[in-house]
């Protein structure tokens, strides 16, 4: 008899293309839904065209516009132009800016129980509200899976979560995922996939699901997965796609490997300090803090009801002079919703700011907090200068508490609110005819792919060396975001398809002089780190532009899922310190050298590096699959990939001679 599985391995079981389901061996996965954003989409479609696809061959792929909103210059807007031709010539749906975020629409749109889903954004297991297996990325992944190759991940362990009970008066999901930072931190789920379950999930709608799941990436999770159950169902049944309801349960009896347990009915409103989503207080613990901002909306707050609250908080009440109550539409359709019941003029009545459907402030696109003072927000991420603004101080909470935030002028815990809980109920249908995605063109049609001044090639990059000597350029400390090693923001983020001008601002955040020295070290670089290292968005950016800058390895203790793999995929040598007290050792301006590296990497033997600076020695080593090492050997996927399709060409030119004689 079978052993039961539970609903994470019921996924990963009936996508499965190679390996075995031996957690921490790599494994293939098929994947159905392709999604991308335009932050990290214009990368995508440039190695799209880098590896001559012509056709994307997922089940479902579609193009997002969300991230890059503001149109300053010509930059933003040339790339929504490329996006767009690119989508349609290449049989992606597009969903054009203005329609909202990639994960919100994808939900209203999309989503299928029981799918897999890859995306070129860390949000995108936020998927896993529906009961998809929905994992975020680095692009060149997703270029894979969108070219018909298996997804290659590390087999995750389950961590299963247990909930029961039901939440209390002016507290949400978002304080559940909260919750679960309080425990985890940024690096405590990494290697599982967080499942839900338990009588509790009956009392948590899909959306609730999306606000939990979306952040279970902040905890390092490969993704995280609910039951597709008759919340799951009601939900659909919203959307007039009730016909895509699949149930997905656990088998009875089945297992995780670890259990934890949340009673809902005891969960406090929570929020995370500056400036790491792992640094969780109950909100009363810092209660009367001034604040000057408070942000709502997000794809970690997107649904409705979360909008709902907050207007029905601040109905007939005015927000203080000192705070701006800046709201951010998840979606056209929510928008639709909110103007439809008069909760839109509600907040407009009391004097919230509008902004445009999108991820915005979350990003650094706008939206940016006054110097020094507190800004309080619905988002995922509160990273040093993620913002926008330099020594910003971004806590993140729960509609509830930004609303009683914002009309207090200070950090308010809402249980201490002199007014009733609003009481919500779920509309049995929702009106989603001003969300148009538009479906690719007939492959009868032709269109023409415009490529504006600022869209550039990628780079080409060389095989890996035998051996290299290089300095140490930077040596950072524990859970360095991708957001340090390649910030977001208005200024930068319009360079995402041009990798010599963003090159410019490589850890910039860490080093004002990183940029300067790399151009001057010929013979390449490497840079050191602690634990969990390019931790935060799947941007792969943070890869690709140290690697076009000459870095040919990075030292760190440990790593982030996604950054670790992008390393990979563009040829970065990812070594860990074989004794972590090195790192103690080593130095920036030390040089390195390592030889034998083919051979080294290769046989999966611990590497010397020689310390040529300090005449001492350490040992390195590399955590990698067979095909990872065919990767790093060739220099980077894409060139992997070349080398396979010319081995293959070369096959069958051998057997079409050989034929003929």
């Amino acid at each position: 008899m079978a052993k039961p599985k539970n609903i994470t391995q019921q996924l990963i079981e009936s996508h499965l293309v190679t390996g075995d389901m031996t957690p921490g061996a790599e494994i293939g996965l098929r994947i159905d839904h392709v999604l991308q954003q335009d932050a990290t989409g214009t990368l995508v479609m440039l190695e799209l065209q880098a590896i001559g696809l012509t056709k994307v061959k997922a089940e479902k792929a579609v193009q997002y516009v969300d991230h890059n909103l503001l149109q300053t210059d010509f930059k933003n807007a040339d790339d929504h132009v490329f996006l767009q031709a690119a989508a349609q010539k290449m049989g992606y749906h597009y969903s054009r800016a203005g329609n909202g975020i990639s994960h919100v629409v994808h939900m209203e749109q999309f989503g299928v129980p029981g799918k897999s889903l890859l995306g070129s954004d860390s949000h995108s297991c936020a998927g896993g509200g529906l009961g998809m297996l929905a994992i975020g990325t680095g692009g060149l992944d997703v270029a894979m899976a969108a070219a018909g190759e298996p997804y290659y991940v590390k087999m995750p362990k389950v961590l299963g979560v247990e909930l029961t009970g039901k939440l209390p008066d002016w507290v949400s999901a978002k304080d559940v995922v909260l919750e679960m930072l309080r425990r985890y931190d940024v690096n405590g789920a990494k290697g599982y996939v967080i499942e839900y379950y338990g009588e509790g999930l009956k009392n948590l709608s899909a959306w609730d699901r999306h606000v939990i799941a979306n952040m279970g990436t902040e905890m390092g999770a490969t993704s995280s997965v609910f039951p597709s159950d008759e919340r799951t169902k009601e939900f659909l049944k919203q959307q007039g796609r009730e016909g895509d309801w699949v149930e997905l349960v656990a088998d009875p009896g089945a297992e995780y490997e670890i259990t934890d347990h949340i009673d809902l009915s005891k969960v406090e409103p929570m929020i995370a300090c500056p400036s790491s989503p792992g640094n969780v207080v109950p909100v009363r613990e810092v209660a009367g803090r001034p604040v000057s901002q408070v942000v709502i909306g997000s794809s970690a707050n997107p649904g409705y009801r979360d909008f709902w609250m907050v207007s029905q908080m601040v109905k007939e009440k005015q927000i203080p002079a000192e705070v701006s109550l800046d709201v951010n539409p998840s979606s056209r359709q929510t928008i639709q919703s909110l103007t439809a019941n008069g909760a839109m003029g509600d907040l407009m009545s009391s004097g919230a700011r509008f902004h445009q459907t999108g991820c915005m402030g979350c990003i650094g696109m706008g939206q940016s907090p006054a110097t020094g003072k507190i800004s309080l927000r619905t988002m995922p991420r509160n990273f040093p200068g993620r913002s926008g603004t330099k020594d910003d101080q971004v806590y993140l909470c729960s509609p509830e508490t930004a609303a009683a935030s914002a009309l207090m002028g200070e950090i308010t815990d809402p249980r201490t609110l002199d007014f009733s809980y609003p009481k919500f109920k779920e509309p049995d249908q929702v009106k989603s005819g001003l969300t148009v995605v538009f479906p690719p063109k007939p492959a009868s049609e032709d269109v023409e792919i415009e490529l504006g001044p600022n869209i550039k090639p990628i780079p080409k990059f060389q095989r890996l060396e035998q051996e290299f000597q290089v300095p140490v350029l930077l040596k950072m400390g524990d859970n360095i975001s991708t957001d340090e090693i390649l910030k977001a923001g208005a200024e930068v983020l319009p360079l995402r398809s041009n990798i010599p001008a963003i090159s410019k601002y490589a850890y910039q955040a860490l080093s004002k002089s990183y940029y300067k020295q790399a151009k001057l070290s010929k013979d390449g670089h490497i840079v050191i780190a602690g634990e969990n290292y390019a931790q935060g968005s799947s941007r792969e950016h943070a890869a690709l532009v140290p690697r076009y800058l000459g870095q040919r390895a990075v030292i760190a203790k440990s790593y982030a899922r996604i950054g670790w793999q992008n390393l990979v995929n563009f040829g970065i040598i990812p070594f860990e310190f074989d004794n972590p007290s090195d790192y103690d050792d080593l130095d920036e301006n030390d040089v390195l050298l390592f030889e034998d590296l083919r051979e080294a990497i290769t046989s999966d033997q611990p590497i010397l590096a020689k310390n040529i600076t300090t005449s001492s020695e350490i040992l390195v080593k590399t955590k990698l699959s067979d095909r990872q090492v065919r990767v790093l050997l060739a220099g980077g996927v894409i060139n992997d990939l070349k080398d396979k399709s010319y081995q293959a060409t070369t096959k069958k030119t051998k057997q079409k001679d050989m034929a003929v004689v």
